[in-house]
Order: C-alpha cells, then sequence, then structure tokens
C-alpha cells in the first residue's frame, strides 16, 4: 500500500458511490485523491490505485494520461496551467504564457529550478470570456490576467514557497 489509510478512506468513499460493476467510474476521484497525497502518479501509485479499486492497471493509465489535471512526472509546489486554446489565444493567452515563461525561465512543461513553479499548457477552462485564464494547481482559476496580476500571482506564490 503506497497511499496512507486516510487516503484509502477518501478512495472508499468514492467506490460506494457506484454499484461493484463500476468501479471504474471510481478511477478520476482515486487519482485526485492519490495526486493529493503524492504531489504527482508515479506508475507504482497508478498500479496501486488499479490493484485497489479492482480494476485493470491500463484502465486507469488510460485516465491517468488523458486528463491533462493529472501529472505522470514530477512537478513543482506550483503548477499554472495557462489556457492557450483559440479564444484565450485570441486574448492574449498566449501573451500571458510568453509572460509567465520569461518571468519563471522556464518553457512549457518545465519547472524551476527550486522546484516551485511548473508551467504548462492547459485545456478550454470554461471561462473563455474572461481570458486569459490560468489554473493554479488545478484548484484556483485566475482570470483576465494582465502582467500585473500575472506578476503578483507569481509573487504571492513564491511568498508561500518560501514560508513553508
Amino acid at each position: 500500500m503506497l497511499l496512507s489509510a486516510q487516503a484509502y478512506q477518501k478512495i472508499d468513499r468514492e467506490l460506494a458511490k457506484f454499484p461493484g460493476d463500476q468501479r471504474q467510474s471510481a478511477i478520476m476521484a482515486s487519482l485526485a485523491i492519490a495526486q493529493e497525497e503524492k504531489g504527482w502518479l508515479p506508475p507504482e501509485v497508478l498500479e496501486d490505485v488499479a490493484n485497489y479499486i479492482g480494476v485493470p492497471p491500463i484502465a486507469v493509465q488510460e485516465v491517468a494520461t488523458f486528463y491533462n489535471m493529472f501529472d505522470t512526472r514530477p512537478v513543482g509546489k506550483h503548477k499554472i496551467s495557462v489556457c492557450t486554446n483559440l479564444p484565450c489565444a485570441l486574448r492574449d493567452g498566449e501573451k500571458a504564457g510568453d509572460f509567465l515563461k520569461r518571468k519563471l525561465g522556464i518553457e512549457f512543461r518545465e519547472t524551476t529550478p527550486d522546484g516551485l513553479f511548473t508551467l504548462v499548457e492547459g485545456e478550454c477552462m470554461g471561462a473563455c470570456g474572461d481570458s486569459p485564464v490560468l489554473l493554479v494547481n488545478n484548484k484556483h482559476m485566475c482570470v483576465r490576467m494582465t502582467e500585473e496580476k500575472l506578476d503578483a500571482l507569481v509573487q504571492g506564490l513564491k511568498a508561500q514557497g518560501e514560508s513553508a
């Protein structure tokens, strides 16, 4: 067992929501629980989740690699996903991404040397009218991100990293 007892209890609660022959329906929630605890989803955690749920490991692997909210490689403490789909791209999404690349000194799919930031391109976040849009750590949506707001976001996240 690679996760804490609390994580398995949370997975049990997810499994209880579905009939016994539909255990695969709990894969996404189970991966989110595992990633929250581990920070990312290495192969052995994917296999552990599959075994615990009782589904083939490939079923878990397919979900983990299909959805960009799941990280199958290590990421920084703060993962910043920038929407670069067409509506956001037309409304400064690409400029926001370029600004963050310069500010952090990394490209998309890279992590800063201090391990604080990973920058990724995100898929549509459903807030096209508020672009440019980003998502921090898969949980906190930031909208209408000007360079000033991006700068403040990075400084705030750095301050959190230094105080932790």
